[in-house]
């Protein structure tokens, strides 16, 4: 076991140009180290380059330049036993109709070269939910049973690494409870996993480390909750004792808003101002005050202060 499950330095990846679109440089120099036993997310919005980042550790896509060390063998040096060292769960559903759970898997694990003797179908089905559908065809699968099934084909090689794209997109909550719950007992037992979602309130409940990627580099990477320390705002939230349509006479610094439940949202820099400063300029504009409560930061606010909205396709 290594200290750092993934290490990645000056990672750089440009696209060629065709005829219908320009070269692009999806990565821009990444630097990315990602510790062992941890839950690391990987957050940008559409068109960062996270995509093209999981699938250089995949891979299934050739780097430009740079270094990438998975499990302690280096990508160039020992790609086999890179590969091997991780497990990827991708966002398509991409599998083959014609084929059972149990036949998928059977040829995932083949692919691995894992001798039958060793192989765990039917229990790494039965970890998924599938065991009732094992003998199905997987073009009669919903769509959440297809996203356990790729789940079972990443588990087949008992990776020490498993990366998640977008793991719960598009599924019920029934299925994301049991998709995390098994998620959580795998990283108890000591897999590193690695999770992309646009589910940010998931991400802050799930990661203990999060890296933030925009237009090809990493704009942030720290703990979740120092990320979120990192925010200056808070929100106090005031229910006026009798509704008003006007905001009351503010501190300079404090942004107001009345939300369409008659409450009041004043939102303001804790290092320039204090609550009590606020609550004696309300005293002083006369509003009587019913129930009062605060907002604090969360990595929503983290995530829209450290990245721009494009539209370019991941």
């Amino acid at each position: 076991m290594t200290d750092f499950a993934i290490q990645i330095s000056d990672l750089r990846k440009t696209y060629a140009p065709t005829r219908r679109i320009t070269g692009k440089e999806a990565l821009k120099g990444i630097d990315l180290n990602i510790r062992t036993g941890k839950v690391f997310g990987l957050l940008g919005p559409n068109g960062a380059g996270k995509s093209t980042l999981i699938n250089i550790l995949a891979g299934l896509v050739v780097k430009t330049s740079g270094q990438v060390t998975i499990w302690g063998f280096d990508q160039d040096v020992n790609p086999r036993q890179s590969r091997a060292s991780i497990g990827v769960v991708p966002q398509e559903l991409n599998l083959d109709a014609f084929l059972t759970p149990r036949e998928a898997v059977e040829v995932q694990a083949g692919l691995y070269g894992i001798p039958k003797s060793a192989r765990r179908t039917d229990e790494i089905l039965s970890r998924v939910g599938l065991s009732d559908k094992a003998d199905a065809y997987a073009r009669s699968l919903s769509g959440g049973m297809r996203r356990r099934l790729l789940l079972a084909k990443a588990m087949v090689h008992s990776p020490p690494i498993l990366v998640l794209d977008e793991p719960t997109a598009g599924v019920d909550i029934e299925l994301r409870r049991m998709l995390w719950d098994y998620i959580r007992e795998l990283n108890t037992q000591g897999t590193t996993i690695i999770l992309t979602t646009h589910y940010l309130e998931e991400a802050e409940e799930m990661c203990d480390e999060i890296a933030i990627i925009d237009r090809g580099t990493i704009v942030a990477q720290d703990s979740t909750r120092n990320l979120i320390a990192t925010m200056d705002s808070k929100t106090l939230v005031l229910v006026p004792e009798t509704p008003t349509s006007n905001l009351p006479a503010l501190p300079e610094g404090v942004r107001g808003e009345i939300r369409p439940d008659g409450s009041i949202a004043l939102t303001y820099s804790r290092a320039r101002l204090s609550i009590q400063a606020i609550l004696d300029a309300l005293c002083g504009s006369g509003l009587t005050i019913a129930d009062l409560s605060s907002e604090e930061p969360d990595l929503e606010d983290v995530f829209v202060s450290l990245t721009s909205k494009h539209d370019d396709p991941d």
